[in-house]
């Protein structure tokens, strides 16, 4: 489980403590706000007993009265109330204290619960009232109403619907910030990148912007490369189509039979030469696409590298170099044999090529039941260290010095499609003591 899941797990544990702590505090606040004389069950009962009462000496109705205060149950858990009228005598005869008098008379002024004065219909008043320390005693053991079930709803369903919010919104800018990237990158601009705009967070949503960053980068690269290889196509079909062009518009000006051989020698090669980027050109293309389809065998690629190898040393020879190969064992694969033909042509052609007068092209060949190590070195002027990764890319020539040599720059590129398509890695290095070094590993097939 991952940081998202636990930064969720824990919002939604503190959105469910908040709650219950509002929850809490909305009823302590409730009983601070209410006074206990109004929110407890004994006082309910106490205050319709008191109703019922005033409403009987209000309507002159004193027998009434008198039988409400006369069957009050001496065990009962509420103070027993009394009623003195004008001339300070108790309904029910019962004798009272001068000071639980005074002190109801003065409850009853103030306004305070459970003492209160009556006018009677006909003009007589009458005092209602338990006595302080009856009121007292019932109070400090009475039961206490919980808050209405309004209260605990209400305060839960604010906090939720605020907790909700903020999370919601918290989700959503990310999936926002990801929308508006796709519509960047939909509409062509390549260089959007939102991780910027993921701010500081450390979850799957931050890892998700960066995978789209990692891709939107790898497109811009892709699309920059097929612009490039599609600049430098047309650049190189340009020139032997106009040199076509040239050779066929002075055949027409000046038909001499002399020149006219030498005229389709030129036009010849320029043919030759049209056909053999397109071959090349074709053959990157369908590594581009995949090796899905190309057709597989079982060679023993040693025995396959010895080959090229000794049709190399012919050409070697001939430009006064030489071609040394070194293979231990055999490596049966099944593999697309005439791609790594290919490869394993370009490069060591490629150094036969460069690699000074006089000099040798060693080729070393290590198989082991995992892996075939190939390396072939040369003692040319080497590569720059800034184009060691770059010379493996389409129409890139680099020679001595880091200038341009001839050739389409299509050989080395298909060699590197050639090997990643089989799984292996291709790659240059300096040599030591001069010259440059390609290394391929092909694992087993």
């Amino acid at each position: 489980m991952g940081r998202l899941f636990w930064k969720c797990f824990l919002i939604l544990l503190l959105f469910i403590a908040v709650t219950v702590g509002s929850i809490i505090g909305a009823t302590s606040l409730w009983r601070w706000a209410v006074p206990q004389a109004e929110r407890s069950f004994e006082t309910e009962k106490l205050e319709l007993v008191f109703n019922g009462i005033t409403t009987a000496l209000a309507n002159n109705e004193t027998r009434t009265a008198h039988q409400l205060l006369q069957g009050w149950p001496q065990s009962s858990a509420l103070p027993s109330p009394y009623v003195l009228d004008a001339a300070g005598r108790e309904l029910l005869g019962r004798a009272l204290p001068a000071a639980d008098i005074a002190d109801a008379r003065r409850r009853a002024a103030g306004g305070q619960p459970f003492s209160r004065s009556i006018a009677a219909a006909d003009g007589r008043r009458y005092l209602l009232f338990v006595r302080s320390d009856d009121l007292a005693h019932m109070l400090r053991f009475a039961h206490i109403k919980p808050p209405p079930a309004l209260l605990p709803i209400s305060t839960a369903l604010l906090i939720s619907l605020l907790c909700s919010a903020l999370l919601a919104w918290r989700a959503a800018k990310p999936i926002r910030q990801l929308r508006w990237a796709f519509r960047q990158l939909a509409a062509g601009r390549l260089d959007t990148r939102i991780g910027p705009r993921m701010g500081r967070r450390r979850d799957e949503l931050r890892e998700l912007g960066g995978e789209f960053d990692g891709m939107a980068q790898q497109l811009q690269q892709l699309v920059g490369a097929q612009r490039r290889l599609l600049h430098d196509v047309s650049h190189e079909l340009r020139s032997p189509l106009a040199r076509l062009q040239a050779a066929i518009g002075l055949a027409r000006q000046r038909p001499d039979p002399a020149r006219l051989d030498s005229t389709l020698e030129r036009i010849e090669r320029e043919v030759v030469r049209v056909d053999t980027l397109v071959g090349e050109l074709l053959t990157l293309a369908r590594l581009e696409a995949g090796s899905g389809q190309v057709a597989r065998e079982r060679v023993d690629l040693v025995e396959l590298l010895a080959a090229i190898a000794d049709d190399a040393q012919f050409e070697a020879q001939a430009l006064g170099r030489d071609v040394a190969f070194s293979g231990d064992g055999e490596f049966v694969a099944e593999v697309g044999a005439e791609l790594l033909y290919r490869a394993f042509e370009n490069v060591i052609r490629n150094a036969v090529k460069y690699t000074a007068a006089g000099t040798r092209v060693d080729i070393l060949a290590h198989s082991s039941a995992d892996a075939l190590q190939i390396t072939v070195a040369d003692r040319g002027p080497g590569v720059p260290q800034h184009a060691l990764q770059d010379m493996f890319e389409p129409f890139l020539r680099v020679g001595a010095n880091g200038q341009d040599s001839s050739g389409f720059g299509l050989g080395l590129a298909i060699a590197r499609r050639a090997v990643e398509s089989h799984g292996g890695q291709i790659s240059a290095h300096p040599r030591d003591g001069g010259g440059l070094e390609v290394r391929i590993s092909l694992p087993a097939q």
